[in-house]
């Protein structure tokens, strides 16, 4: 198993992406990134503590690779936004890519290369060194599979983001290999 970890916005929807994904095994959400020990769900919000709201995950690479997470990553999110995503606005959303290694940072920066050309504007992800990770309070982790499917924001935001996984990769979509 290895693990990847990366800011694509809310964390939640980040989450349910992944939680779809073949060969994923676990998605925790946290914060990373920032200079402010064991730091809450406020005080990130607030924008003050450099942290991302971000997911780490656990994967197995015999049946998803590197790459194919990053290739997803960037096509359920918009890495051309600088410090947003959606209604979410500050460097807390902000699209990072935090490798684990030298291997993942090279994907990382050839991922970025390949997807310039695809984007009507410039990719603004961020390849930043792995940080102390921090996990989220425990009503934020799997809240697609609970709370999100009463909350409005989640509704409006996430199901897109999942159409787009199971349309795009439908092979690796836990989901549309079940229908």
């Amino acid at each position: 198993m290895e693990t990847a970890t990366f800011a694509g916005g809310c964390f939640w929807c980040t989450e349910a992406v992944f939680n779809d994904v073949i060969g994923v095994e676990k998605v925790e959400s946290g914060y990373t990134g920032g200079h402010l020990a064991d730091p809450t769900y406020k005080q990130v919000c607030g924008g003050d503590t450099g942290h991302a709201e971000a997911i780490r995950l656990t994967y197995d690479p015999g049946v998803v690779s590197y790459e194919d997470l990053l290739e997803i990553f960037f096509t359920t999110h918009d890495p051309t936004t600088l410090n947003r995503q959606g209604n979410d606005v500050g460097t807390q959303y902000r699209s990072a890519i935090f490798p684990h290694d030298d291997a993942q940072r090279a994907a990382a920066e050839a991922a970025i290369a390949r997807g310039a050309g695809g984007w009507p504007n410039p990719i603004v992800t961020t390849i930043e060194p792995l940080a102390d990770w921090y996990p989220a309070e425990d009503y934020h982790q799997e809240y697609w599979g609970g709370e999100g499917q009463r909350n409005p924001y989640c509704l409006a935001v996430i199901p897109p983001k999942l159409q787009k996984l199971r349309k795009s990769f439908a092979a690796r979509s836990k989901a549309a290999t079940v229908a």
